[in-house]
């Protein structure tokens, strides 16, 4: 397991394609944003978490089809379902590798980003704070997209449709979070537990669901 992360973090950082288009694609979607509403420091910095974490999201999708794609493209896929391996063992190496190529950049690029924003430093810290807990649930929900969508023509295409319905919760409770931890009246640690039980729920659940869906696909 440890040998099939170290090879898949390998491939995604010599790519580049997984932690640069992301990054690229959660920039553009934050700049565009006060070019969209003016430059009302205020009103940026009241919608600016909702908008890093709607950007991360986009981001995090953006790249998720690629996390069985290449390995069924060489056969690799193949060798891995009948390895020894269990798959939602190999499923969860894969998302642990495709997180730390793809969706940590994002967790470190969102204080930056949250700047342009004119974001408080609370308000930074609590973002990077819910983003660090919440994105790698994105990926697990991602893994069970992908793995539904491997086999079919295009799939890739599919992945972000069946993905972003079942991530709205991460989105939601992430924001609450955020705002809960800048605003006196809101609760911070109740949304923040349920974005973190629900990373763990994803946890259990995507792998194994995953494992089924590339078992069935490969019989």
């Amino acid at each position: 397991m440890i040998a099939l992360f170290r090879r898949d973090l390998r491939l995604a950082l010599a790519g580049g394609g997984g932690a640069a288009t992301g990054v690229i694609f959660f920039l553009a979607v934050v700049a565009t944003v006060p070019f969209a509403i003016g430059p009302d420091l205020n009103l940026l910095s009241r919608i600016g978490p909702a908008i890093l974490w709607i950007g991360a999201l986009l981001s995090a999708l953006l790249t998720l089809d690629r996390l069985f794609q290449a390995d069924r493209d060489d056969g690799t896929l193949d060798l891995l379902v009948a390895g020894p391996l269990p798959l939602p063992l190999v499923v969860l190496a894969k998302c642990l590798a495709h997180w730390a190529a793809a969706g940590l950049p994002l967790v470190l690029a969102a204080p930056l980003l949250g700047l342009v924003l004119a974001l408080s430093p609370q308000a930074i810290g609590a973002v990077t704070l819910t983003l660090l807990a919440g994105t790698p649930a994105i990926t697990l929900i991602g893994a069970m997209g992908a793995a539904v969508a491997v086999a079919l023509p295009r799939g890739g295409l599919l992945v972000s449709v069946l993905v972003l319905p079942l991530a709205i919760p991460i989105l939601i409770f992430g924001v609450l979070a955020t705002y809960g931890a800048v605003n006196d009246p809101d609760p911070f640690l109740a949304p923040f537990l349920v974005l973190c039980a629900l990373t763990l729920f994803f946890g259990v659940l995507g792998p194994l669901a995953a494992g089924a869906a590339l078992k069935a696909g490969a019989d």
